[in-house]
């Protein structure tokens, strides 16, 4: 699987490795560009529920990286970003994480998604 997979050709893009973890947030730095992760398992119902919704998310933000990790696949990353259950969402910023939404709770990834990207909007403004 390349590092940078797409899923089902999707705005989200899986990560496959702690390596491709580094990378691709070392691009996302870089780049000024916010980030947000979906913590996932294939045995886990609620994360398999959550995943159209962060692909609508990913279609609504354009601005912001939405970033697929299997904890199964992706031990290192789980562990270093301290994620015990699943679906965990972060929501990151210049390689620090910003937020934390635990559970398949739609309407909450929406609103805290929908901050984010104002606060991200306004610390870019605020830049220029």
């Amino acid at each position: 699987m390349d590092a940078q997979q797409q899923v089902t050709s999707s705005r989200v893009l899986a990560v496959d490795s702690d390596k491709s973890w580094e990378i691709i947030l070392g691009r996302a730095q870089a780049q000024d560009c916010p980030v947000a992760v979906h913590f996932t398992a294939d045995w886990c119902p609620p994360s398999k529920y959550m995943a159209g919704f962060f692909e609508n998310l990913s279609l609504q933000y354009p601005d912001i990286l939405f970033l697929l990790v299997d904890v199964d696949e992706v031990k290192g990353v789980k562990d270093k970003m301290d994620v015990k259950a699943m679906p965990t969402f972060l929501l990151m910023k210049d390689g620090v994480q910003e937020d934390k939404i635990v559970g398949a709770n739609a309407d909450e990834l929406q609103k805290r998604v929908a901050a984010f990207a104002q606060m991200v909007r306004q610390s870019t403004e605020d830049k220029a």
